[in-house]
């Protein structure tokens, strides 16, 4: 049998060298050819990948610098060390476009200089301990008092826009990043070798120029919420010819200079309402005229007429009134001890807001939209809106489930209107039900001729049994009610806080007990309530009356633009003054507090410009402000820039800080024309009070 011979395959020899340097040349090229397709072709998002890690003093190795971005970074660079050079704050278009395409901005020279300062640190302070100049005796004393509340922090900071609001500028991500560097060396907050050259803002609204609400190409327009530039706001805004220093208080009351609130709208508004008057020079507000037909000392007597249990001045102290018409509203319950502020509308035009602060009552500027007001919850006894125009019932009835948290249980809901509608009345009723508020009143006064409604949040949870529907639902429990900055409106109903120690569970005590007595529900909280108080009482009675040179009588509103317990305001509570307490939103939460106490605030972030008209204040307070946004915000002279905005020429700015931010703050101040009336340092803690002027560049 013949045996087939298996044909037998040559076994192959190993690659030679060409062969395997082809293969290689291949896979590289086809390697190439993947990671181009997949990877971005721009370097920009690799430069904001850094800037957001960027840890403070870390400088990325020359080694590390991809290929053909050295020439850029050299370009960056001179373009940076040309704004340091003159540390500008008018810098041309074509340059900050050119530094923005580059993936830059100042906050990059900022960073360099606390790494080149960081040796040079402890013999500058050791400088600043020498620079004591106008020094009183009686000075000593608030330096001496200070202490720093920031280490006793009560609550978790006020997270700023939980949702990630493109609106927020990254601010969320800051406020992370700020928390990991607390015990990191960081550089100065301000280049004390810096030169400062000042421009007029060139916006068409001028002298009454509002940053986060004004569109800067039409001054007849503005956001229907807030909507801040994307560029820091560098620029003094302009002063109104002929400005005038506003007349003492109680006289600013009911008469104020024209041409300080001159506005396109308002003289031919005031013509068309009699308890506006011009005279001459004068717009005057007649004590017998108001927006309330009959007056509104008759439109609030028929209001606790109708609901008795409304005692002005005692169990009703802080009030919100919605909308701007008039301020005889908040003036008229100002004499029975009530505290009005009031929420002026973007969409209002005519500006009516500012005329209110020029008279010296207080008033914020805000929106009723997609978002929360920058207030805590359950913190108002009465919200207020007369000739009320507003549609609460309309989309689910959001706008009311927002009054419904900032109303305190049991609070007070008014609402008055001349022209009623079936359609309207019948939606609010359902809505009343399905949020299980009270009516208490509805009923139309003769004399003024409008619809009075009273309705009442309840005051425990039992009465949400008795809901037939179960729309809105009720909003989570581990919801934290007081978020909110840039904090979107949740269409949900808020339970009524039931635990004796919970803050709502009970009324505070009548003013003005309120102000001192401290609720069992803060706890150990009460201590340093009490200590705090005892401080400012201290500080404002021993120093700021007397010892620096301020003439309180031309005083009437004042801002704590970084207020712990408003132990500040309490302190001030004898004078006749009113103040608007800011808790910044990367501070701890003391706001609530604040209201408990029968005063009010805001939250707010200081690195955006502040939800007021230009020269509302007569005096701003900043207790160890500017320590607390090292690392937050990147461009801090932005705060010195608003406070310029904020503050009247003549005003007064009382500053309390380390002696390292205190002493280049001052030269700042000075490069503002503003006048220096005392500087002072001791062991590390310096104070400024100065005065702004009428300067502008």
């Amino acid at each position: 049998m013949a045996v087939a011979k298996l044909k037998q395959i040559p076994k192959k020899g190993p690659l030679g060298f060409a062969a395997k340097v082809g293969i290689a040349i291949v896979l590289g090229l086809s390697f190439a050819v993947i990671w181009s397709t997949l990877s971005p072709t721009s370097t920009e998002e690799e430069v904001a990948t850094n800037r957001n890690n960027f840890e403070g003093e870390i400088l990325e190795p020359e080694s590390k610098i991809p290929p053909g971005r050295k020439e850029r970074n050299k370009e960056k660079d001179a373009g940076l060390e040309r704004i340091k050079s003159n540390t500008t704050v008018a810098v041309s278009k074509a340059e900050e476009e050119k530094l923005k395409g580059n993936g830059t901005e100042v906050e990059v020279n900022e960073e360099r200089e606390e790494a080149r300062e960081e040796n040079k640190e402890e013999q500058r302070e050791g400088e600043n301990k020498e620079e004591q100049t106008d020094i009183k005796e009686g000075d000593a004393q608030i330096l001496e008092e200070t202490k720093d509340e920031n280490e006793n922090p009560i609550e978790e900071d006020v997270n700023s826009n939980p949702q990630g609001d493109e609106d927020d500028g990254g601010e969320t991500d800051n406020n992370k990043k700020s928390q990991n560097k607390k015990n990191k060396k960081v550089g100065p907050l301000f280049d004390p070798s810096a030169q400062y050259h000042w421009k007029q803002c060139g916006m068409k609204s001028g002298h009454n120029y509002i940053p986060c609400w004004d569109f800067e190409s039409d001054a007849h327009q503005r956001h229907h919420e807030r909507s801040c530039p994307h560029t820091p706001v560098m620029c003094l805004v302009s002063l109104p010819k002929g400005y005038r220093e506003p007349l003492p208080w109680p006289e600013r009351e009911s008469k104020i200079w024209y041409g300080n609130v001159v506005h396109p709208k308002l003289s031919s508004f005031a013509k068309s309402h009699s308890w506006l008057k011009m005279s001459g020079d004068h717009l005057e507000f007649p004590k017998e005229q108001s927006e309330f037909k009959g007056g509104a000392n008759q439109y609030l007597d028929f209001i606790e007429e109708v609901v008795p249990d409304l005692e002005w001045g005692k169990n009703i102290r802080v009030v919100l009134d919605i909308g701007c018409i008039g301020a005889s509203f908040g003036a008229t319950l100002l004499e029975k001890s009530v505290l009005v502020v009031t929420l002026a509308l973007a969409n209002d035009q005519t500006d009516i807001a500012q005329v209110v602060l020029e008279r010296g009552m207080p008033a914020i500027l805000g929106s009723l939209g997609s978002r929360r007001l920058p207030f805590p919850s359950g913190v108002f006894d009465v919200i207020h809106c007369g000739d009320c125009n507003i549609a609460w019932h309309h989309d689910g009835g959001k706008l009311l489930l927002e009054m419904n948290r900032i109303l305190r249980p049991g609070g007070y809901f008014i609402s008055s209107t001349t022209h009623g509608d079936i359609e309207t009345e019948q939606g609010m009723r359902k809505l009343l039900a399905s949020i299980s508020w009270l009516i208490l009143a509805h009923k139309t006064n003769d004399e003024s001729e409008m619809g009075i409604r009273v309705y009442q949040r309840p005051a425990s949870n039992d009465i949400f049994t008795l809901r037939r529907s179960k729309n809105p639902p009720f909003c989570k429990e581990d919801e934290n009610q007081d978020i909110a900055w840039y904090t979107p409106i949740n269409t949900c109903l808020h339970r009524v806080p039931a635990a004796i120690e919970e803050r709502g569970s009970d009324w505070p005590a009548e003013w003005p007990n309120r102000l001192f007595t401290f609720p069992d529900w803060l706890g150990d909280l009460q201590g340093r309530l009490h200590a705090d108080q005892d401080h400012w009482k201290a500080v404002v009675e021993k120093s700021y009356l007397n010892g620096l040179g301020i003439d309180w009588s031309t005083i009437r509103n004042v801002m704590d633009m970084k207020a712990v317990y408003g132990g500040f305001a309490a302190a001030l509570a004898s004078q006749k003054v009113w103040v608007m307490n800011v808790v910044p939103v990367h501070a701890p939460n003391t706001l609530p507090i604040i209201f408990e106490r029968g005063l009010f605030g805001v939250y707010h972030d200081w690195c955006e410009p502040f939800s007021t008209y230009p020269r509302s204040y007569d005096l701003l307070h900043a207790d160890h402000l500017f320590s607390r946004l090292k690392n937050r915000c990147k461009h801090p002279i932005v705060i010195v820039v608003e406070m310029d905005r904020i503050l009247r020429p003549g005003g007064w700015a009382i500053i309390r800080d380390k002696v390292e931010i205190v002493n280049p703050l001052e030269s700042i101040l000075k490069s503002l024309n503003w006048e220096i009336r005392m500087t002072y340092g001791k062991d590390k803690e310096g104070i400024i009070v100065a005065q702004k002027t009428t300067w502008r560049p």
